[in-house]
């Protein structure tokens, strides 16, 4: 069996203290709320992470068990230990890869989700999708969660205005096929529908991250181990890509200055229905039923219950608004009660956006040190301890000081910097 390194541990860590609330229980908060779980109903979470929601569904379902599958057991321990003498009772954790076909039969489960999890099964997200929905049962719940376009959209456009500005037309392509694996909402919808389901919705709710400076962005955890490896990749490798990345956090800091670097996310959660083998007979049928037509008596008893109630108030599809002008929106002060180094949003309505500095004394969550990790400086295939020199702020980056540049990477960004003086 192979070891588990210290590095998995405490990727756990960062991600249960760091990234699991300012992301994952945004997404999971929408999930719970189009929750509907019938008494002693069988449960199926896939890419279950550190527990979250799974853990906040068991405690409001009456009886029944959940059975939650992740591929990290360093993720999976930090659930169980959450869990405490509930799992392996009414809780299953489970290792499971990222396979192409989940490993139970067909029409088991009463309610399958999973939470910001579709792109770790190993196949295209429809399919991916239609996998989750083979093995929930005739009347049974999917709901999914996932970015959709729109998210990281004033990060993509900077990237794109560089690439365009650089002649790099190629990553500007590469950069289109990955913003395509962001779905537009009825692209989504299509994948509900193509799986089978019925009843199908999709809630939707936009919310932003905001960061003090493209620094913190580029070594906030949500984004460090969230997706900027896929956006490293695009601009290819070496000083190809550290090239890119400079001009990029440049513009960033040229761009927003002193006001905080907000960025888009648009959250989805698609919502469907497995039809009850009553109903497929009806559409066979032309509508015409019989009693007793097409159905056992498993399937009648589950059409003859009432809808069960939801866990939370419907969302419906809506947009909560951000401020017209990202550059002319005002920089959000930090909520009393926060301490130094969280900024929060202050909206109407709009359930907090922490940003909690990663590498501030003051903040009251786990800090990233010389001895954590960082992956600026990594390859593709793993994460490393940080054990190298390190500079004065006690990390180690892909984004260098202007002297180290070639020299013609200084003038051009002296030349930028006069332009935009003028």
């Amino acid at each position: 069996m192979k070891r588990r390194s210290l590095k998995q541990d405490k990727l756990a860590r960062v991600y249960d203290t760091e990234i699991l609330p300012i992301w994952a229980e945004r997404f999971g908060r929408m999930l719970l709320a189009e929750a509907q779980i019938r008494p002693n109903a069988m449960v199926l979470n896939v890419a279950c992470g550190t527990g979250y929601p799974a853990l906040e569904l068991l405690d409001k379902m009456d009886g029944g068990r959940i059975i939650a599958l992740d591929s990290s057991s360093a993720l999976l321990d930090v659930a169980r230990s959450k869990a405490e003498n509930l799992s392996g009772k009414r809780i299953f954790f489970r290792t499971e890869g990222n396979k192409e076909r989940l490993s139970f039969d067909s029409d088991v489960y009463d309610l399958t989700f999973t939470n910001l999890g579709l792109r770790e099964i190993d196949s295209p997200p429809e399919d991916a999708l239609a996998e989750l929905a083979r093995v929930t049962a005739p009347g049974g719940q999917v709901l999914v969660t996932l970015p959709l376009r729109g998210t990281w959209m004033e990060f993509l456009d900077i990237y794109r205005e560089v690439l365009t500005k650089h002649d790099r037309h190629d990553t500007l392509g590469a950069l289109t096929e990955y913003e395509a694996t962001l779905p537009e909402p009825d692209v989504a919808i299509e994948w509900l529908e193509a799986a089978g389901l019925t009843d199908v919705d999709l809630v939707v709710e936009e919310f932003s991250l905001l960061f003090k400076s493209s620094r913190e962005f580029f070594f906030a955890p949500v984004i460090e181990f969230g997706p900027l490896r896929e956006w490293k990749k695009l601009a290819g490798k070496g000083q190809e890509m550290q090239d890119i990345f400079w001009f990029i956090k440049e513009s960033i800091d040229a761009y927003f200055g002193e006001r905080a670097f907000s960025v888009t996310v648009v959250a989805g959660c698609l919502v469907g229905r497995m039809p009850t083998e009553s109903a497929q007979d009806s559409e066979s049928s032309g509508g015409e039923d019989g009693p007793g037509d097409g159905a056992d008596d498993q399937t009648n008893k589950l059409t003859a219950e009432p809808e069960a109630p939801r866990l939370g108030p419907k969302l419906h599809s809506k947009s909560r608004k951000r401020p017209s002008s990202v550059v002319d929106a005002p920089r959000p002060k930090a909520r009393t009660g926060f301490p130094d180094g969280v900024v929060a949003t202050t909206q109407e309505n709009l359930p907090d956006v922490k940003f909690a500095d990663p590498y501030d004394d003051a903040s009251d969550v786990p800090l990233l040190t010389e001895d954590d990790l960082s992956i600026h400086e990594l390859d593709d295939n793993d994460l490393e301890v940080v054990e190298d020199n390190t500079d004065d702020d006690g990390l180690v980056t892909g984004i260098r000081e202007e002297t180290e540049l070639p020299e013609h990477l200084r003038k051009a960004i002296a030349d930028a910097k006069d332009s935009l003086d003028d």
